[in-house]
């Protein structure tokens, strides 16, 4: 279906905001679980999208690439980010562990949360529901959840992925590894100018579809 852009944004608004908010909260939470209640006592372990949400990064640069795409008539790779959750690493009984688990909370809650869409989808079809908006809010749900937990996995700092591979890095290269964050935004912006990250990501959603499609029979 061709969607206009007041449509593709009204459809992809609550999924986006939700898959960035609740992001941020796992990393949140787990933290505090963890001994570390810097994040907790600034209210981040919140489902509260105000308590997460950036102008830039959470609004303006969605809606800009969803504008952009819609004029070029071309999908394109949904990106954007969050106020980041602070953490103190020295509360944590071991650090290095710690904070590659609290980097895996982000990802791992947009999967939980993919899959939370997918299963509003089956029920929609298994009850026949005929509400076009309620069936694409919960595909562009699991799109974007995927797309936002697959992006975040890359192992490049200061994405979730590279302080999971520093996490598991001998202390050594760790520290060098560290030291790449300082570049990571650069990287990553290179990445998407290029057309790279479509190419890394793209495909990647595209099995968590086929997998998710498998795992509740969905067809066509």
């Amino acid at each position: 279906m061709n969607l206009s852009l007041p449509q593709l944004i009204a459809v992809y608004a609550i999924p986006v905001i939700l898959a960035i908010t609740l992001h941020e909260a796992a990393h949140a939470w787990l933290a505090a679980r963890l001994g570390d209640p810097t994040a907790r006592l600034q209210g981040r372990v919140s489902a509260n999208p105000l308590r997460h949400v950036d102008p830039i990064g959470t609004l303006l640069v969605p809606a800009l690439i969803l504008l952009v795409g819609k004029a070029l008539g071309a999908g394109g790779l949904l990106f954007g980010w969050a106020k980041p959750v602070p953490v103190d690493a020295s509360a944590f009984r071991s650090p290095r562990r710690d904070l590659g688990l609290v980097a895996a909370a982000g990802p791992g809650a947009n999967l939980l949360m993919a899959l939370g869409w997918a299963i509003l989808l089956k029920l929609l079809v298994l009850w026949s529901v005929q509400v076009e908006f309620l069936v694409l809010m919960a595909r562009a749900g699991i799109l974007c959840n995927l797309g936002l937990a697959i992006l975040n996995l890359l192992p490049v700092p200061p994405l979730d992925g590279g302080r999971i591979v520093a996490s598991l890095l001998p202390l050594r290269a760790a520290i060098v590894w560290y030291r790449l964050e300082r570049f990571g935004l650069l990287i990553v912006l290179a990445l998407l100018a290029t057309g790279l990250l479509g190419a890394i990501i793209t495909p990647a959603i595209g099995l968590g579809v086929d997998l998710i499609s498998w795992l509740f029979n969905f067809s066509g």
